[in-house]
């Protein structure tokens, strides 16, 4: 289309070419959507897409159905994923040698490949279709919902589902007053961890009288086991980018900034194909649309220092300065990027922002609380059978996220904790689980809502251990700016980790908790302010669990390796000698059917033995 090759000139002809695009769309119901997220993508998908399109034209489909390379679609357990439309018709852990299967029998007969069906692991149902199955079924998918239906590369599916009708909006019938406004009444609040009004921060930029203004996106996700934000810049990168757009016109910035790890090159990859793609379209860049409006974006790329995400050693950061916060005020508002007013936005935030305007506020906060509007973006990772992306409606209650959607814990185990808000976030216990998903109900339960990572843990999680294991990462990651986090991280590793291995007392075990508080109310960035929650909400919950380690000298879970020790039942073991074969130190010794002994002053606790006996004759003290 001349357009696509040309670049618009006016709104008219933005509509013009999303009507055209709308059409041909219609007319194209049918296609495959193979997952190529990154989970997907380990998995092999990326040989299935390439599989799939070579069959299609040995059958003489590829004219009648298309082929969409997605992004995340959701179920990442179940990967690679494969969803046949019109119908929706899921497919899990699809391999090469199923595709001959799928197009044979789906495409062409209209029959299911049963043995390809999502099975329910509770009831052992077989679903057929995606929106039955109940990880979707309990979801309120706003942000996610296109991921479905759109290729990622083409911004031609965007604009077919109404992409850039919001802009094209405010461009059309609105001033930054207004757009400020409906944020305001939506109720969004900041995904990115703390939950701050989004209107505050854009209301205050826009008051800014200065000749230069930026706007930020934050795509510095750096929590253990979240992916929410390289998955929505990955699967959807041009509703971040309309977002990020809108807040520009909203603040009177002429210039975005995508910041984003290097950890994430699909991400770096897509959401640059996006930017020249706006560009050849006259959707960035000078006088956009005949609007007046200037606005160009470029890519920041990190390298994946867990304090940037701090918004001050973000622009430092971008700067080509070693990434570490600064005092505040100055807020960035008034001084950030090239100390000119600057706004930082989460990913997920900027990506709420076309629907907002599109739908109106008042649609847009029904779903949500009274305090916080929309939905929220969770990675459900852990000890759960359903893992992958999880979007509901903010205030619905942990239980209905783990035990509804992920379909409780693995293996029939006991459900422990749930970890949010990644590592300066909390763990909850189990008599938590009816505590709703919002940013004030967490941070009073010890925890925060953060970006959105959701651990899950089972009984056989040692709580102290995990501590540490946060605390690790923390102490890694702090900047050492503030003595108070640099030391105070530090020393209290070393407690916890005394504590792990049965050399620390009650009187220690005190002093670690004062130790936190101080960390906590003495730091200057959200890093070491938060940086004690590991220790301060595990302690709140399970705090018996600390004094069994310290006082007993015992792991209740039999993690602690300094407080275990393997033993064999004597009365169980047959003598085949499996374990013997297996100990990569030879601490296990014995003749041929008769019983086995483990040398305690050699064995390195590892548990090859424990995993490798059939008769359960390895115990775990």
């Amino acid at each position: 289309m001349d357009a696509l090759q040309t670049g618009m000139r006016s709104l008219p002809e933005l509509l013009n070419l999303q009507q055209q695009l709308k059409k041909r769309r219609e007319q194209q119901q049918n296609y495959l959507a193979v997952c190529g997220d990154t989970g997907c993508t380990a998995w092999g998908s990326q040989n299935i897409k390439g599989v799939f399109q070579k069959c299609l034209q040995q059958k003489g489909l590829d004219h009648i159905t298309g082929l969409k390379f997605t992004g995340c679609l959701g179920l990442c357990e179940s990967g690679p994923v494969v969803i046949v439309f019109p119908q929706g018709i899921f497919y899990q852990k699809v391999k090469e040698s199923d595709i001959e299967e799928i197009v044979e029998q789906t495409l062409l007969q209209g029959k299911i490949v049963e043995r390809l069906l999502y099975q329910d692991p509770l009831s052992g149902e077989k679903i057929i279709y995606a929106p039955e199955i109940p990880f979707y079924r309990k979801q309120e998918r706003i942000l996610l919902v296109n991921n479905w239906e759109i290729d990622p590369s083409s911004i031609e599916d965007y604009l077919a589902l109404g992409g850039y009708s919001a802009f094209g909006s405010v461009l059309a019938s609105m001033d930054s007053e207004y757009v400020i406004g409906e944020i305001k009444k939506s109720r969004l609040r900041g995904r990115g961890g703390a939950g701050f009004p989004t209107w505050q921060k854009w209301e205050e930029c826009s008051e800014m009288a200065a000749a230069q203004k930026y706007i930020i996106c934050n795509a510095d996700e750096g929590d253990p086991g979240a992916f929410m934000d390289r998955s929505l810049l990955e699967g959807n990168p041009h509703s971040v980018l309309e977002g990020l757009i809108i807040g520009g016109f909203a603040v009177g910035a002429t210039e975005g900034i995508i910041y984003v790890r290097a950890e994430y090159p699909t991400a770096v990859q897509k959401i640059r194909r996006a930017l020249i793609q706006a560009h050849e379209l006259g959707l960035l860049g000078e006088n956009i649309l005949g609007s007046g409006f200037s606005f160009n974006v470029s890519v920041s790329v990190g390298a994946g220092a867990f304090v940037c995400g701090e918004t001050s050693a973000l622009v430092a950061s971008v700067e080509g300065r070693v990434g570490e916060p600064r005092q505040k005020p100055p807020h960035l508002a008034e001084r950030g990027y090239n100390n000119c007013p600057t706004v930082i936005n989460n990913v997920e935030t900027l990506a709420n922002i076309p629907s907002i305007i599109s739908k109106g506020a008042e649609v847009y906060r029904r779903t949500g609380t009274e305090k916080s509007g929309g939905t929220k973006i969770f990675s459900l990772v852990g000890k759960v059978r359903n893992t992958g992306l999880v979007e509901v409606p903010l205030g619905v209650s942990l239980r209905e996220i783990i035990f509804d959607i992920g379909g409780g814990i693995k293996g029939g185990k006991a459900f422990k904790a749930v970890q949010t808000g990644g590592p300066s976030g909390g763990c909850l216990p189990a008599s938590m689980l009816d505590l709703p998903t919002d940013f004030d109900e967490l941070k009073a339960a010890g925890s925060m809502m953060g970006s959105g990572g959701m651990i899950v843990l089972d009984e056989e999680t040692c709580m102290v251990d995990l501590a540490r294991y946060f605390l690790k990462f923390l102490n890694d990651e702090s900047c050492g700016r503030c003595f108070t986090c640099r030391e105070g991280l530090s020393r209290m590793l070393e407690m916890v980790e005394a504590i792990t291995k049965g050399q620390s007392s009650m009187a220690e075990f005190a002093l670690l908790k004062e130790l936190a508080a101080v960390v906590k109310d003495s730091t200057m960035c959200g890093l070491g302010q938060t940086g004690a929650n590991p220790v301060l909400s595990t302690i709140r919950y399970f705090a018996e669990e600390y004094r069994v380690h310290i006082e007993e000298g015992r792991c209740p879970a039999g993690v602690c390796r300094d407080l275990i020790q393997f033993q064999i039942n004597t009365e169980l073991c047959n003598g085949c000698g499996a374990c013997r074969n297996k100990c990569p130190v030879e601490a296990i010794e014995g003749e041929a059917k008769a019983p086995h002994l483990i040398r305690a002053a050699l064995c390195t606790k590892c548990g090859i033995c424990l995993e490798t006996c059939r008769y359960n004759a390895v115990i775990k003290l």
